[in-house]
């Protein structure tokens, strides 16, 4: 895939290429409403506050409403390295579901895991409801075994293990230039 800017590691590259996603003019700037997308896209569980906060360091100046690659790409790469908007782990995840599952079935309907998920906490929208169904309902059963949903979600590596190997990278290449002084 052509970026079009210059990257220096597989963090900045992988963070280009989803921003590319929702970049629909090609030129290197997405609608700031966007911004939340790419996120999640990378595989970030970013808060309303955390998408607001990249927006206002990301957004352009010449283009208010729009953000940049290379200045979005800075920002977010320093988050990602300090492990900001990580998900959960399998484990937390299952304890969650656990509590609310007291009867053990290994289980929750859809209508309850909707209500929790669009009236508790941070609320899902009914656009998010609506991506999550189909990887989390069970087609047969019609409820969300949660084994098999975390699973789902959790099958593949993260970008925090490649902006983990990207900071132990610089922080070996700061020292190596420490040395050398």
């Amino acid at each position: 895939m052509e970026i079009g800017v210059p990257v220096n590691n597989d963090l900045e590259l992988r963070i280009s290429e989803a921003f590319c996603v929702f970049d629909t003019h090609g030129d290197k700037y997405i609608d700031t409403r966007n911004v939340g997308n790419v996120l999640r896209f990378m595989g970030c569980v970013p808060t309303e506050e955390e998408v607001n906060d990249i927006i206002a360091a990301t957004e352009s100046i010449e283009y208010p409403g729009e953000s940049q690659l290379p200045k979005f790409m800075a920002h977010v790469s320093q988050l990602l390295m300090n492990n900001h908007m990580e998900p959960a782990s399998a484990e937390k995840l299952f304890a969650a579901f656990q509590v609310l599952d007291p009867e053990n079935k290994k289980y929750l309907t859809k209508d309850y895991f909707e209500k929790l998920m669009s009236e508790e906490g941070e609320p899902f929208t009914e656009e998010e409801l609506a991506d999550m169904w189909p990887v989390a309902i069970d087609p047969i059963t019609g409820n969300i075994p949660y084994t098999f949903y975390i699973n789902q979600l959790k099958h593949k590596g993260t970008i925090y293990e490649v902006a983990a190997a990207v900071k132990e990278q610089v922080e070996h290449a700061q020292a190596e230039q420490g040395r050398k002084k």
